[in-house]
Protein backbone atom coordinates (compact mmCIF):
# COMPACT_ATOMS: atom_id res chain seq x y z
CA UNK A 1 0.00 0.00 0.00
CA UNK A 2 1.55 3.27 -0.72
CA UNK A 3 1.56 6.78 0.82
CA UNK A 4 0.13 8.33 -2.47
CA UNK A 5 -2.93 6.36 -2.22
CA UNK A 6 -3.59 7.74 0.99
CA UNK A 7 -3.20 11.29 0.03
CA UNK A 8 -5.69 10.23 -3.25
CA UNK A 9 -8.21 9.11 -1.02
CA UNK A 10 -7.98 12.66 1.05
CA UNK A 11 -8.46 14.59 -2.60
CA UNK A 12 -11.83 12.03 -3.16
CA UNK A 13 -13.22 13.13 0.72
CA UNK A 14 -12.38 16.39 -0.26
CA UNK A 15 -13.86 17.18 -3.55
CA UNK A 16 -16.80 14.32 -3.44
CA UNK A 17 -15.95 12.44 -6.43
CA UNK A 18 -13.24 11.11 -8.30
CA UNK A 19 -12.82 12.98 -11.44
CA UNK A 20 -12.35 16.23 -9.21
CA UNK A 21 -9.73 14.49 -6.96
CA UNK A 22 -7.74 13.11 -10.35
CA UNK A 23 -7.31 17.44 -11.30
CA UNK A 24 -5.72 17.86 -7.83
CA UNK A 25 -3.24 14.47 -8.01
CA UNK A 26 -2.51 14.48 -11.63
CA UNK A 27 -4.15 11.23 -12.94
CA UNK A 28 -7.25 10.32 -14.82
CA UNK A 29 -10.69 9.54 -12.94
CA UNK A 30 -10.34 5.90 -13.57
CA UNK A 31 -6.68 5.66 -12.05
CA UNK A 32 -8.12 7.17 -9.20
CA UNK A 33 -10.64 4.52 -9.31
CA UNK A 34 -7.83 1.88 -9.28
CA UNK A 35 -6.03 3.32 -6.41
CA UNK A 36 -9.21 3.17 -4.75
CA UNK A 37 -9.78 -0.18 -5.12
CA UNK A 38 -6.26 -0.99 -4.32
CA UNK A 39 -6.77 0.69 -0.65
CA UNK A 40 -10.07 -1.44 -0.34
CA UNK A 41 -8.41 -4.49 -1.14
CA UNK A 42 -5.46 -3.91 1.36
CA UNK A 43 -8.28 -3.00 4.22
CA UNK A 44 -10.93 -5.36 3.38
CA UNK A 45 -13.60 -3.42 3.56
CA UNK A 46 -15.04 -1.26 1.40
CA UNK A 47 -14.57 2.87 1.77
CA UNK A 48 -17.10 3.69 -0.95
CA UNK A 49 -20.64 3.00 -1.17
CA UNK A 50 -21.07 2.18 -4.99
CA UNK A 51 -24.75 1.18 -5.33
CA UNK A 52 -25.96 4.78 -5.76
CA UNK A 53 -25.83 7.08 -9.19
CA UNK A 54 -22.64 8.42 -7.63
CA UNK A 55 -20.18 6.81 -5.31
CA UNK A 56 -20.55 7.70 -1.83
CA UNK A 57 -17.71 7.20 1.06
CA UNK A 58 -18.36 5.01 3.86
CA UNK A 59 -18.00 6.25 7.69
CA UNK A 60 -14.52 3.56 7.57
CA UNK A 61 -13.42 6.15 4.71
CA UNK A 62 -13.90 9.15 6.55
CA UNK A 63 -12.13 7.56 10.13
CA UNK A 64 -9.45 6.35 7.40
CA UNK A 65 -8.79 10.10 5.84
CA UNK A 66 -9.02 11.77 9.46
CA UNK A 67 -6.52 9.21 10.69
CA UNK A 68 -4.04 9.95 7.72
CA UNK A 69 -4.22 13.84 8.40
CA UNK A 70 -3.41 13.45 12.02
CA UNK A 71 -0.01 11.67 10.86
CA UNK A 72 0.79 13.55 8.20
CA UNK A 73 0.62 16.75 10.31
CA UNK A 74 2.92 14.59 12.67
CA UNK A 75 5.21 14.04 10.09
CA UNK A 76 5.56 17.35 8.44
CA UNK A 77 6.10 19.00 12.18
CA UNK A 78 8.74 15.99 12.77
CA UNK A 79 10.20 17.07 9.37
CA UNK A 80 10.73 20.88 10.17
CA UNK A 81 11.82 20.49 13.36
CA UNK A 82 15.35 18.46 12.06
CA UNK A 83 14.90 20.54 8.77
CA UNK A 84 18.67 22.12 7.92
CA UNK A 85 18.76 25.58 6.70
CA UNK A 86 17.52 25.54 2.82
CA UNK A 87 20.11 27.25 0.69
CA UNK A 88 21.13 27.56 -2.52
CA UNK A 89 19.98 29.57 -6.33
CA UNK A 90 16.59 28.25 -7.52
CA UNK A 91 15.38 29.60 -10.69
CA UNK A 92 11.83 30.86 -10.38
CA UNK A 93 9.40 32.00 -12.80
CA UNK A 94 5.79 33.03 -12.41
CA UNK A 95 3.00 34.65 -15.00
CA UNK A 96 2.46 38.57 -14.34
CA UNK A 97 -0.27 38.46 -12.31
CA UNK A 98 1.44 36.47 -9.87
CA UNK A 99 4.24 39.07 -10.17
CA UNK A 100 1.77 41.67 -8.53
CA UNK A 101 -0.36 38.92 -6.08
CA UNK A 102 1.44 35.76 -4.61
CA UNK A 103 5.05 36.85 -5.12
CA UNK A 104 5.55 39.20 -3.32
CA UNK A 105 4.03 37.78 -0.04
CA UNK A 106 5.62 35.02 -0.62
CA UNK A 107 9.39 35.87 -1.00
CA UNK A 108 8.40 37.98 2.34
CA UNK A 109 7.95 34.64 4.21
CA UNK A 110 11.31 33.61 2.60
CA UNK A 111 13.40 35.97 3.69
CA UNK A 112 12.43 34.60 7.30
CA UNK A 113 12.13 30.88 6.56
CA UNK A 114 15.18 30.51 4.09
CA UNK A 115 17.30 33.67 4.66
CA UNK A 116 20.04 32.03 2.65
CA UNK A 117 18.05 30.81 -0.48
CA UNK A 118 18.83 33.23 -3.45
CA UNK A 119 16.20 33.46 -6.74
CA UNK A 120 16.73 34.15 -10.38
CA UNK A 121 13.54 35.18 -10.97
CA UNK A 122 11.25 35.24 -14.63
CA UNK A 123 8.37 36.42 -16.08
CA UNK A 124 6.33 34.67 -18.55
CA UNK A 125 3.40 32.94 -20.68
CA UNK A 126 1.91 30.04 -18.62
CA UNK A 127 2.97 27.97 -21.45
CA UNK A 128 6.36 29.21 -22.11
CA UNK A 129 7.30 29.02 -17.85
CA UNK A 130 6.12 25.11 -18.48
CA UNK A 131 8.22 24.16 -21.58
CA UNK A 132 11.05 26.17 -19.23
CA UNK A 133 10.57 23.77 -16.91
CA UNK A 134 10.76 21.02 -18.60
CA UNK A 135 13.81 22.07 -20.65
CA UNK A 136 15.31 22.51 -16.62
CA UNK A 137 16.01 26.28 -18.00
CA UNK A 138 13.55 26.73 -15.01
CA UNK A 139 13.37 24.90 -11.33
CA UNK A 140 9.57 25.73 -10.07
CA UNK A 141 6.96 27.74 -12.13
CA UNK A 142 3.85 29.30 -10.43
CA UNK A 143 1.39 29.46 -13.45
CA UNK A 144 -2.30 28.88 -15.04
CA UNK A 145 -2.55 25.08 -15.10
CA UNK A 146 -3.75 24.01 -18.80
CA UNK A 147 -6.66 22.58 -19.03
CA UNK A 148 -5.47 19.46 -20.76
CA UNK A 149 -2.87 18.70 -17.22
CA UNK A 150 0.40 18.11 -17.92
CA UNK A 151 3.14 16.29 -18.21
CA UNK A 152 3.78 13.25 -15.71
CA UNK A 153 6.89 13.72 -15.59
CA UNK A 154 6.28 17.58 -13.62
CA UNK A 155 5.00 17.83 -10.38
CA UNK A 156 1.81 19.96 -10.10
CA UNK A 157 0.59 21.79 -6.79
CA UNK A 158 -2.56 23.92 -7.01
CA UNK A 159 -2.34 27.20 -5.17
CA UNK A 160 -5.49 28.82 -5.98
CA UNK A 161 -8.63 28.57 -8.19
CA UNK A 162 -10.35 31.57 -9.84
CA UNK A 163 -13.82 31.86 -11.05
CA UNK A 164 -13.99 34.16 -14.27
CA UNK A 165 -16.51 37.12 -14.22
CA UNK A 166 -18.06 38.93 -16.45
CA UNK A 167 -17.09 43.00 -16.15
CA UNK A 168 -19.03 46.00 -17.97
CA UNK A 169 -19.30 49.23 -17.94
CA UNK A 170 -20.00 50.80 -14.79
CA UNK A 171 -22.81 52.59 -16.11
CA UNK A 172 -24.26 49.68 -18.32
CA UNK A 173 -27.87 48.63 -18.30
CA UNK A 174 -28.07 45.22 -16.14
CA UNK A 175 -29.18 42.11 -17.39
CA UNK A 176 -28.08 38.35 -17.49
CA UNK A 177 -24.69 38.08 -18.46
CA UNK A 178 -25.30 36.67 -22.25
CA UNK A 179 -27.32 39.69 -22.34
CA UNK A 180 -24.84 41.95 -21.82
CA UNK A 181 -22.65 40.08 -24.09
CA UNK A 182 -24.58 40.65 -26.84
CA UNK A 183 -25.77 44.35 -26.33
CA UNK A 184 -21.99 45.37 -25.91
CA UNK A 185 -18.74 44.83 -27.99
CA UNK A 186 -16.60 41.97 -26.52
CA UNK A 187 -13.37 42.97 -25.63
CA UNK A 188 -11.39 39.60 -25.82
CA UNK A 189 -8.63 38.24 -23.06
CA UNK A 190 -5.91 37.43 -25.86
CA UNK A 191 -6.41 33.70 -26.69
CA UNK A 192 -2.28 32.98 -26.59
CA UNK A 193 -2.59 32.75 -23.07
CA UNK A 194 -3.78 30.19 -20.79
CA UNK A 195 -6.43 32.01 -19.16
CA UNK A 196 -7.65 33.89 -22.67
CA UNK A 197 -8.07 30.70 -24.44
CA UNK A 198 -10.94 29.71 -21.43
CA UNK A 199 -12.54 32.85 -21.64
CA UNK A 200 -13.05 32.37 -25.15
CA UNK A 201 -14.00 28.91 -24.89
CA UNK A 202 -16.97 30.15 -22.36
CA UNK A 203 -18.09 32.66 -24.60
CA UNK A 204 -18.32 31.11 -27.92
CA UNK A 205 -20.38 28.46 -26.18
CA UNK A 206 -22.90 30.66 -24.44
CA UNK A 207 -22.79 33.53 -27.30
CA UNK A 208 -21.96 31.46 -30.69
CA UNK A 209 -21.00 34.22 -33.30
CA UNK A 210 -20.64 36.99 -30.74
CA UNK A 211 -17.83 39.49 -32.66
CA UNK A 212 -14.80 40.22 -31.21
CA UNK A 213 -13.84 44.00 -30.80
CA UNK A 214 -9.97 43.94 -30.39
CA UNK A 215 -7.89 41.70 -28.20
CA UNK A 216 -5.82 42.48 -25.09
CA UNK A 217 -3.22 40.54 -23.62
CA UNK A 218 -3.69 41.42 -19.55
CA UNK A 219 -6.62 42.35 -17.33
CA UNK A 220 -5.53 45.78 -16.32
CA UNK A 221 -5.83 46.65 -19.79
CA UNK A 222 -8.78 45.04 -20.56
CA UNK A 223 -10.37 46.71 -17.49
CA UNK A 224 -9.13 50.10 -18.42
CA UNK A 225 -11.19 49.74 -21.74
CA UNK A 226 -14.14 48.38 -19.52
CA UNK A 227 -14.24 50.85 -17.25
CA UNK A 228 -14.03 53.70 -20.48
CA UNK A 229 -17.07 52.06 -22.09
CA UNK A 230 -15.84 50.55 -24.67
CA UNK A 231 -17.12 46.94 -24.25
CA UNK A 232 -17.43 44.07 -21.96
CA UNK A 233 -15.34 41.44 -21.13
CA UNK A 234 -15.04 38.12 -19.66
CA UNK A 235 -11.84 37.45 -17.63
CA UNK A 236 -10.57 35.84 -14.17
CA UNK A 237 -12.33 38.12 -11.13
CA UNK A 238 -10.42 41.11 -10.76
CA UNK A 239 -7.97 41.75 -7.60
CA UNK A 240 -9.21 44.25 -5.46
CA UNK A 241 -6.58 47.04 -6.89
CA UNK A 242 -8.02 46.78 -10.12
CA UNK A 243 -12.05 47.25 -8.98
CA UNK A 244 -10.31 50.55 -7.00
CA UNK A 245 -8.64 51.73 -9.44
CA UNK A 246 -11.55 51.30 -12.46
CA UNK A 247 -14.86 51.79 -11.92
CA UNK A 248 -17.18 48.95 -13.58
CA UNK A 249 -19.53 46.47 -12.90
CA UNK A 250 -18.22 42.64 -12.11
CA UNK A 251 -20.61 40.39 -13.04
CA UNK A 252 -20.69 36.61 -11.53
CA UNK A 253 -21.17 33.78 -14.23
CA UNK A 254 -22.96 31.44 -12.32
CA UNK A 255 -22.28 28.33 -11.16
CA UNK A 256 -21.05 26.86 -14.25
CA UNK A 257 -18.55 30.16 -14.84
CA UNK A 258 -15.07 28.96 -16.31
CA UNK A 259 -12.40 28.39 -13.80
CA UNK A 260 -9.06 28.38 -14.03
CA UNK A 261 -6.08 26.99 -11.52
CA UNK A 262 -2.86 28.90 -10.53
CA UNK A 263 -0.37 26.25 -9.50
CA UNK A 264 3.11 25.66 -8.88
CA UNK A 265 4.72 22.60 -11.17
CA UNK A 266 8.38 21.51 -11.25
CA UNK A 267 9.73 18.44 -12.47
CA UNK A 268 8.45 15.38 -10.17
CA UNK A 269 11.99 14.36 -9.51
CA UNK A 270 12.65 17.75 -7.42
CA UNK A 271 9.06 17.51 -5.53
CA UNK A 272 10.15 16.20 -2.40
CA UNK A 273 13.21 18.99 -2.84
CA UNK A 274 14.08 21.03 0.61
CA UNK A 275 13.83 23.55 -1.56
CA UNK A 276 10.39 23.18 -3.27
CA UNK A 277 9.17 22.43 -0.35
CA UNK A 278 10.00 25.79 1.02
CA UNK A 279 8.58 27.71 -1.90
CA UNK A 280 5.08 25.80 -1.59
CA UNK A 281 4.57 26.29 1.74
CA UNK A 282 5.29 30.12 1.38
CA UNK A 283 3.07 30.22 -1.86
CA UNK A 284 0.39 28.39 -0.20
CA UNK A 285 0.57 30.55 2.67
CA UNK A 286 0.60 33.71 0.49
CA UNK A 287 -2.26 32.27 -1.19
CA UNK A 288 -4.37 31.50 1.85
CA UNK A 289 -3.78 35.49 3.24
CA UNK A 290 -4.81 36.53 -0.01
CA UNK A 291 -7.64 35.45 -1.13
CA UNK A 292 -9.79 33.24 1.59
CA UNK A 293 -12.58 36.07 1.93
CA UNK A 294 -12.92 36.72 -1.86
CA UNK A 295 -16.05 35.49 -3.20
CA UNK A 296 -14.82 34.55 -6.70
CA UNK A 297 -11.50 32.98 -5.95
CA UNK A 298 -10.29 30.55 -3.39
CA UNK A 299 -6.96 29.11 -1.82
CA UNK A 300 -6.19 25.32 -2.39
CA UNK A 301 -5.60 23.60 0.12
CA UNK A 302 -1.81 22.68 -1.75
CA UNK A 303 0.33 21.47 0.92
CA UNK A 304 -1.27 17.89 1.21
CA UNK A 305 -0.99 18.01 -2.99
CA UNK A 306 1.14 15.36 -4.19
CA UNK A 307 2.12 14.82 -7.96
Amino acid sequence: MKLQFLQTLAMVMRHGSFAEAAKEVSLTPSAVSLQMRQLEDWFGQPLFDRSARHVRPTPFAAEVAATMTHTLQALEALRRRHQTEVSGRVRLGTVESVQVTLLPQALKRLQRRAPALQYQLMRSLSSDLLDDVKADRLDVAVLVRPQAGGSSRLAWFPLVRENFVLIAPPDARKGTPVEMMRRHPWIRFDRATTGGHIAAQYVNKVAPRLRCAFDLPGTEPIAAMVSAGLGVSVVPALRQELLDAYPLQQIALGRHAPVRHIAMVCRAADAESARTRVLLEAFTQAAEERYRDNPHTRPHDAAGSKP
